[in-house]
């Protein structure tokens, strides 16, 4: 937004004015009312700065939550590669599984234990 000049809003305010049938003339009472007119657009300024900085602030802030959304809803990928060369020792060669081969654990049949019970 562009800033508002402390006179503009005195300027427009007279013009209004002017059209109501009221003209401001120099004297004490329009020092005032000029005063208050630079101090609401100091006050307009200020705040237009402070809601655009707000703004941004909490947009930046929103990132940060869909990135940590994201990084916590995402499909896990394939376990990290390690670096490490692999041991040549018949330890280490008997403990792997043959390649192909993945060994899965058991689990009951649902349905055969709970007929089972049943019986």
């Amino acid at each position: 937004m562009k800033q508002i000049q402390k006179d503009e809003l005195y300027e427009n305010l007279s013009h209004f004015l002017k059209g109501k049938g009221v003209d401001l003339k120099e004297g004490p009472y329009t020092k005032g009312i000029h005063a208050g007119c630079s101090m609401l657009a100091d006050a307009i300024n200020l705040s237009q700065t402070g809601l655009e900085r707000a703004r941004n602030e909490i947009g930046r802030k929103v990132d940060q939550v869909r990135q940590v959304i994201h990084e916590r809803t995402a499909p896990k990928g394939s376990p990290p590669v390690t670096t490490e060369a692999p041991h040549n020792d018949v330890q280490s060669a008997h403990k792997r599984a043959p390649s192909g081969e993945r060994h899965r654990k058991s689990r009951p049949n649902k349905k055969a234990s709970h007929r089972r019970r049943s019986q």
